[in-house]
């Protein structure tokens, strides 16, 4: 039998951290080996026992978490996952530290609130789980409930094949490992590539810090989306976070609708959900993106892509983070092609411009 997954929790509220230690017992495949108040009473607990992945509040007492994640990752590589209260500046910290090495992001959890307890707790327990399979080297690169389909949020593609245009669309999704993946892809982009829609799994709030770091960053201009945004060349949207992102069309006009809406396979933002308006709205006109991350959102929807005539690529298990993601696509015959990360952004440049 696979042993639990061993967990210190580094957190000066008591209560945070009483709160995630009920949160991550009620899986089985979870062990809590310790909590510690801030990072100096961590760093014993490591000394004497290293743990599988660790769980790091950004601002403590004596040491912030920030310079703890660097000292760690330094020191003696581990996963680690931030929890954060998502206010202030936190954004813009908690960002930093997914370039420091943190594999994850998660919002602390609302304590007495019953969303949370329905649905963050799956949550939380699968990205506890999918840090503990990141290999040490790929670090530094930046009872379950019933796992709902794209159903509930945008109706299965129709047979009818929409009106072609000129203009491609690309749709991304990723999710562990995905900030650094979106990137390496991003960056890899002229000022005038087709129009680029996102799904990066990530906490609210979160998305459109995540979506300025980039824009600071590459040729093509970045943002979170809004509802009703046009999908221009040059332009990339990101999904908000605890939003659904779909690709909607009017005449030759692609634009985007964020949507509320229950979590599709555990996610919200669900890559499935994007996918499928993708298929839908856009088919071949379509090249579709599947990134490293944990889990199977996205492989359904990219399947719908592939049927309604779209160009689907999913990234390779050796540039990927965590292979689960890509490795489900390919395991239903949704992928087309399979590359390197540092591969994709020509592909699809290059897939583009095929007619």
């Amino acid at each position: 039998m696979k042993s639990p997954v061993r967990v210190l929790i580094v957190d000066d509220s008591a209560v945070i951290r009483q709160a995630l230690t009920d949160v991550l017992s009620s899986d089985a495949a979870i062990s809590v080996m310790g909590t510690a108040s801030d990072p100096f009473i961590a760093v014993q607990k490591v000394q004497k026992e290293i743990p599988d992945v660790i769980m790091l509040d950004i601002e403590m007492p004596r040491m912030d978490g920030l310079t703890f994640l660097q000292k760690i990752m330094t020191q003696h590589p581990i996963p680690v996952v931030i929890c954060s209260s998502l206010v202030g500046n936190g954004c813009e910290t908690s960002i930093k530290a997914l370039e420091y090495g943190a594999v994850e992001i998660i919002s602390k959890p609302k304590l007495g609130t019953k969303i949370f307890l329905e649905e963050s707790k799956v949550q939380i327990c699968d990205i506890v789980k999918a840090a503990a399979g990141i290999h040490p080297q790929k670090i530094h690169r930046l009872q379950v409930s019933q796992k709902l389909t794209a159903d509930v949020v945008i109706a299965k593609p129709s047979n009818s094949a929409m009106m072609r245009t000129t203009e491609k669309v690309i749709a991304v999704g990723a999710s562990t490992g995905g900030t650094e993946a979106i990137r390496v892809f991003l960056q890899g982009l002229p000022l005038d590539a087709p129009a680029v829609v996102i799904v990066q799994h990530m906490p609210e709030n979160f998305t459109a810090s995540f979506a300025k770091r980039l824009d600071s960053l590459c040729r093509v201009s970045v943002k979170e989306a809004e509802n009703g945004d046009t999908l221009m060349r040059g332009h990339a949207l990101i999904a908000p976070g605890n939003k659904h992102l779909l690709i909607k069309r009017s005449g030759a006009r692609y634009y985007v609708e964020v949507r509320e809406g229950p979590l599709v396979s555990r996610h919200r933002p669900s890559v499935d959900v994007l996918f499928r308006s993708a298929a839908r709205y856009g088919g071949k006109n379509i090249v579709g993106v599947i990134m490293t991350g944990m889990g199977d959102d996205g492989a359904n929807g990219m399947l719908e892509m592939k049927n309604a005539g779209a160009k689907t690529i999913a990234q390779d298990e050796k540039s990927s983070v965590v292979f689960g993601m890509p490795q489900e696509a390919i395991k239903r015959g949704a992928v087309d092609i399979v590359l390197p990360l540092d591969g994709i952004a020509g592909e699809v440049l290059k897939l583009c411009r095929c007619e």
